[in-house]
């Protein structure tokens, strides 16, 4: 248990870390820059790592560290819920950005910075766990160490069978998002913990069940097995599809490309009482009656 302690320790370090980096580039940048790029980029450094670690985890822990899949599940569901609690608006997801741009909450320049930042977030965040692993503390890092450089490809399926289970996963994220997207937080946080745990222990034999086009491919796309552009099919294509069909399911319609509701009627939120409605029938009838009878000659 040694070595599960070691990787807790980085974990809360690296928490500490970006959480540092937001606390103190949120006094130093505007709003704007803020939003866009540093808690893009800090949680994207810490969704990288956290991730990069508990893969390593569940790989060699149950063969070479004494504990079980259960142990690691328990550990991202924590994970991910600290993720929620501390991220402070920022998404560390592409398919999530590019949701915002098509409901119309985020400008295309905004759009492409919070892109840009989410990349090189995850690309610290590769770099950053390659170093720890390389110190070779424990007997798990120095397993992971030897074979880090020989990584094997998370696809244990054909392609169109990969792409349908990461954009089904997708699909079902992005449901709970939008869903959950003003619920209080005390709400949100774990059901959206619950929903990654989920996802995870069941779409991680196929395809390592990443659903997330910066996440992949700063972790897989390098591993051996599968080309490039299978990597793009599986890992970028099929996520983006799940987000496009889960915001047309829920809304109906994509505000950036269509206002017509394709899936619900557009119906009054207001209900109108049948009496005043009879009421107003009624009134201009009556204004004919009284009009009618004023105009007939008197005896």
């Amino acid at each position: 248990m040694a070595a599960l302690n070691v990787s807790l320790a980085f974990f809360f370090l690296v928490i500490g870390m970006c959480q540092a980096l937001r606390w103190l580039s949120k006094r130093l940048l505007s709003p704007a820059a803020y939003g866009c790029l540093a808690r893009e980029l800090a949680g994207s450094l810490q969704l990288c790592t956290s991730c990069l670690e508990l893969r390593m985890l569940m790989d060699i822990g149950p063969w070479g560290g004494g504990f079980g899949l259960d142990v690691v599940l328990t550990l991202l569901f924590l994970l991910f819920a600290l993720h929620g609690a501390s991220f402070d608006g920022a998404s560390a997801n592409p398919a999530v950005s590019l949701q915002e741009f098509l409901l119309l909450e985020s400008s295309l320049a905004a759009t492409a910075a919070k892109l840009l930042a989410q990349g090189a977030g995850t690309g610290l965040g590769w770099a950053l766990t390659k170093l720890f692993w390389s110190w070779e503390l424990t007997q798990l890092h120095f397993i992971q160490n030897l074979i880090s450089s020989e990584c094997s490809s998370s696809i244990r399926a054909s392609l169109p069978q990969a792409a349908l289970v990461e954009g089904i996963c997708s699909f079902l994220l992005h449901l709970v998002l939008l869903r959950a997207h003003q619920s209080h937080p005390l709400y949100r946080v774990p059901a959206l913990a619950a929903t990654v745990t989920f996802l995870t222990y069941t779409a991680g034999p196929f395809t390592g069940a990443f659903f997330n086009p910066a996440l992949a491919a700063a972790t897989t796309f390098q591993c051996s097995g599968n080309s490039f552009w299978d990597y793009v099919q599986v890992y970028w294509l099929g996520p983006l599809t799940g987000m496009f069909a889960a915001l047309l399911l829920y809304q109906g319609n994509i505000p950036r490309l269509f206002q017509k509701n394709l899936l619900y009627s557009q119906k009054s939120k207001y209900k109108i009482p049948k009496a005043k409605v009879m009421a107003h029938v009624d009134e201009p009838q009556q204004k004919r009656k009284r009009g009618k009878s004023s105009s007939e000659p008197r005896a």
